[in-house]
């Protein structure tokens, strides 16, 4: 296949593209960490309340990386903020994001090999 199949007119090739306009599973797992935070969210008991540090020795990653993707989570309706709570403490989120979660990872789960 020729280089022009791979390239748009101005350069940019279509994994660039995909990056300047993602999609919204891009725009989520496009980040290292994001994945490894959203399966330990998964693996939480229903309403669990966390702080940041507990979300980070739970996931097993730094407090840090936690911080830089908590307003990701935040953003897209994965975690919410429990509020007059302080410090802030989160849950995972009531919402339609984190239902389509949980339904992909058990349907993935049923298919893909462990």
């Amino acid at each position: 296949m020729s280089k022009t199949q791979y390239e748009e007119p101005n350069g940019d090739s279509k994994k660039e593209l995909r990056f300047n306009h993602p999609s919204g599973w891009l725009y989520l797992t496009q980040h290292e960490s994001v994945p490894v935070l959203i399966d330990a969210l998964l693996d939480l008991p229903p309403h669990r309340e966390f702080n940041q540090k507990e979300f980070a020795d739970h996931a097993g990653v730094t407090r840090q990386t936690v911080a830089n993707y908590l307003p990701l989570l935040l953003e897209v309706e994965i975690i919410e903020e429990v509020s007059n709570t302080s410090p802030t403490r989160y849950q995972l989120a009531d919402s339609a994001v984190v239902e389509e979660l949980f339904a992909l990872n058990g349907a993935l789960n049923n298919v893909a090999p462990r």
